[in-house]
């Protein structure tokens, strides 16, 4: 028994390590930014959500993407001026349920370095998944990259698309048309009498 409680002890700061925490925030120009560093001091409105540390949440993933994620994590660099680009690669990471951490290298000089030493310049979008570095975005050259790396095409359980990704619902079918009524005969006509024999 003392030495569970030991191990869970010892355990216990390295779970800690593992998980991030993620900052949503809109600046005084009306763009939602996604960080795992806080916002700059004069933001008012932070939203700030747990995330990572392994065991319950990345028990809910598929297992293909449990190992996909160890084997080539996925890293996002996007900036607020990157408009529908950046929010398209981003959708589509949602899309396919792929956990990523994404980077702002405009707004964080860490992430500026990070990325200039990727690719050697600050462009953006940029995928990163492992090793592989895929610059811009094109849907198919993203979804080839995943692909590769192991990544299955299915949603995180529980999670919803993003609303403009998401399909409306179809119609109902209409009814089939009824069959056209049939014409009595007239009243005024009797069928034709055989003669008596």
């Amino acid at each position: 028994m003392k030495a569970i409680l030991l191990l869970a002890l010892f355990l216990l700061p390295l779970a800690a390590d593992a998980q991030t925490n993620v900052y949503r925030w809109v600046d005084k120009d009306g763009k939602v930014h996604f960080s795992d560093t806080p916002p700059p001091p004069e933001v008012k409105t932070v939203t700030q959500k747990r995330v990572g540390g392994g065991g319950g949440d990345a028990s809910n993933l598929p297992y293909a993407t449990q190992v996909a994620m160890q084997k080539s994590p996925v890293t996002l660099y996007t900036a607020p001026e990157c408009g529908d680009l950046c929010n398209r690669g981003r959708d589509l990471l949602v899309r396919r349920g792929i956990p990523f951490s994404e980077r702002d290298p405009q707004n964080q000089p860490a992430d500026a370095t990070a990325l200039k030493a990727l690719i050697g310049s600050l462009e953006v979008p940029v995928l990163v998944i492992g090793e592989s570095r895929v610059k811009g975005f094109e849907e198919g050259m993203w979804n080839s990259a995943l692909d590769t790396a192991g990544y299955p095409r299915t949603a995180i359980p529980g999670a919803r698309p993003p609303a403009q990704a998401a399909a409306k619902p179809a119609p109902p079918p209409a009814p089939p048309p009824a069959p056209p009524p049939q014409e009595a005969p007239p009243a005024d006509s009797a069928p034709p009498q055989e003669p008596p024999r």
